[in-house]
């Protein structure tokens, strides 16, 4: 499984993580995000038929990410929001095959992650 993990501010819009999304070449099978921001991707995910997966904030924490914000971590307890969502909602031996992109406007992050079942 491919998945697209977000992370993004309370300001950003669809637009917005749609951007951040359309920078990857790859078509995710899943969205993915932190449980408190999951409700934020239901109008993407409703145009383009993907189920989102809600990510524990612990589980994000266990992932290790290859970028690193410091506000990230600071405030989310993982260096990359997008990143650590990617790889948690797709499993266990999952890897990171896009790093985090960053929307134009600077409110959203995308990362991918394919699980070993694919």
């Amino acid at each position: 499984m491919i998945v697209a993990g977000f992370g993004f501010t309370t300001q950003a819009g669809t637009d917005s993580i749609a951007d951040a999304l359309a920078q990857h070449a790859v078509t995710p099978d899943a969205l993915a995000t932190l449980e408190d921001k999951a409700d934020a991707l239901t109008a993407l995910t409703s145009t383009r038929g993907l189920p989102i997966i809600r990510v524990s904030r612990a589980d994000a924490a266990a992932q290790d990410t290859q970028t690193q914000s410091a506000r990230s971590m600071s405030v989310k307890g993982t260096p990359s929001v997008a990143e650590a969502t990617a790889l948690a909602a797709a499993g266990p031996g999952a890897t990171l095959i896009s790093p985090r992109t960053i929307s134009q406007d600077r409110m959203a992050t995308c990362a991918i992650a394919e699980g070993p079942d694919t």
